[in-house]
């Protein structure tokens, strides 16, 4: 593709910032929970935004979307969280057009993931862009790139190897839990927070501990009964939250707030606690660390964790790459077909009304004019010439902004140019 403007006087923008240069503070002050996402598409329709997507997770947060300057998504971000416009330019990455798609497609497909081969993204990036297109802020571009991006994780998931083994933080927190504890089976297990990431590790608590020990809690106690019905699990209520720590060996927080949940106060036991902290912003206070019983990790920390599958796992980053590159040039065709569509749809447009005229003369000319002939047979030159047109766009030899240009002046055309 061309370096052109995909949409009339705007560029397609990728601004962010993730793990690789924003700490765990820094990127709870760009986290967006699912108020606050709301909140930021609505600000974009009022200010004219015409496409958007959100995506907000623990390791990045990342707006995709349509603007003359990538300030006005910039300042959309900062509008709805705490961060500020001096610490985004610290940390933050700026990718336009062609730099843009190339890392949506990146991040989609695990290559960006903390933990490489971590596919969990690609599931937020769906929900967001169905979110995006419930609010008219979903353009035919990006809807279109979302899907490519979708049908190459796909394939890379089920082409490479590349998500053996430890993939997610969810499943590192696991490891971590085996290569620290003792006895692990036998340990009181505390899952305080049941979003996705809390989902997960309950999962792979269950499927890797054989524990029978594993109690939850969530504000909402009617989420952690589903989740504890499916693995016949124990819950407690809210209220039992001090208590249930009391009993712990391990702590595991995943709850999502925007602020810490837990501090050293509610701590009251002196035997050792082993707290995991997979929340961004950081749900547990540093504060813990003060007690000589509490040992806290947060997930930076167990996303470094790297185990034996992993260099294995980066032989397949070329062949991901690989389909990325097909998958790529299968939508970068598509665009340019874009861009030239609106030009031979106002060449069509041009070609029927000379039709539309001659056709008239010969009415009015011949008594026994066919009429139905008449049209077939102009309709079906009509878009042979329009095909030929197509085809000459089409060819990787040919300056395409040239012949378009040249058509539009033969012509005398003005064909919309939006995506």
């Amino acid at each position: 593709m061309h370096q052109y403007n995909i949409s009339k006087s705007k560029y397609f923008y990728a601004i962010g910032l993730s793990y690789k240069k924003a700490d765990a503070d820094i990127r709870g002050h760009f986290s967006l929970d699912e108020a606050a996402k709301l909140a930021l598409l609505n600000q974009a329709k009022e200010n004219a935004i015409e496409s958007l997507v959100v995506t907000s997770t623990c390791n990045r947060t990342e707006i995709y979307g349509f603007a003359e300057h990538p300030f006005q998504l910039i300042q959309l971000l900062c509008d709805n969280t705490r961060g500020t416009v001096e610490e985004f330019q610290k940390v933050a990455y700026v990718y336009k057009n062609n730099d843009a798609i190339a890392h949506m497609f990146r991040v989609g497909s695990g290559l960006d993931s903390q933990i490489l081969g971590d596919f969990e993204i690609i599931s937020q990036l769906k929900i967001s862009a169905r979110v995006s297109k419930k609010l008219n802020l979903l353009n035919h571009f990006t809807e279109r790139l979302v899907n490519a991006v979708i049908q190459a994780s796909k394939r890379i998931k089920n082409e490479t190897e590349i998500s053996s083994g430890a993939t997610s933080v969810s499943f590192a927190s696991v490891q971590y839990i085996f290569n620290t504890v003792e006895d692990v089976s036998n340990k009181n297990i505390l899952l305080f927070g049941t979003g996705k990431i809390g989902r997960n590790t309950c999962e792979n608590l269950v499927k890797h501990t054989k524990n029978e020990h594993i109690t939850l809690i969530n504000r909402t106690k009617g989420k952690a009964e589903q989740i504890a019905g499916k693995f016949n699990l124990i819950v407690k209520d809210y209220a039992n939250l001090q208590e249930e720590i009391q009993a712990s060996d391990i702590l595991i927080v995943a709850t999502g707030a925007q602020r810490p949940t837990i501090d050293k106060h509610i701590i009251q036991s002196t035997k050792p606690l082993l707290i995991l902290d997979l929340s961004i912003p950081k749900n547990v206070d540093a504060n813990v660390e003060e007690l000589d019983n509490v040992t806290l990790v947060h997930l930076d920390h167990l996303s470094q964790i790297t185990d034996k599958t992993l260099e294995a796992r980066k032989a397949h980053i070329p062949l991901a790459e690989a389909i990325i590159e097909e998958v790529n040039s299968e939508f970068n065709g598509w665009l340019e077909t874009r861009k030239f569509a609106p030009t031979i749809k106002a060449l069509k447009e041009k070609l029927l009304d000379f039709a539309t005229a001659e056709l008239d003369t010969q009415r009015k000319k011949n008594s026994d004019f066919n009429e139905a002939q008449a049209e077939l047979i102009s309709n079906n030159i009509i878009q042979k010439i329009t095909n030929h047109f197509a085809h000459h766009l089409k060819d990787d030899g040919i300056p395409t902004d040239e012949s378009l240009e040249l058509i539009k002046k033969v012509f005398q055309l003005q064909p919309t140019t939006h995506v």
